[in-house]
């Protein structure tokens, strides 16, 4: 997760962000998108269980960011 990116889209800071994926096609989304900026929507969830993964944060959707 860039927080902050020069004027050439070049990351200078960055965040770690962690999240669960329970669709597989949008695992696979991002297996193809590696290394591409892209937008993440997420759906935040009050605590973890073990069949959504280890984070809060569910993503339900992505797509490259233009």
């Amino acid at each position: 997760m860039s927080s902050v990116s020069s004027n050439r889209d070049v990351a200078l800071a960055s965040e770690k962000f962690l999240f669960s994926v329970t669709n597989k096609s949008i695992v696979r989304q991002f297996d193809t998108l590696q290394g591409m900026t892209v937008i993440v929507h997420y759906m935040q969830k009050n605590s973890t269980v073990f069949w959504r993964g280890d984070s809060p944060y569910l993503v339900d959707s992505v797509k490259v960011r233009r």
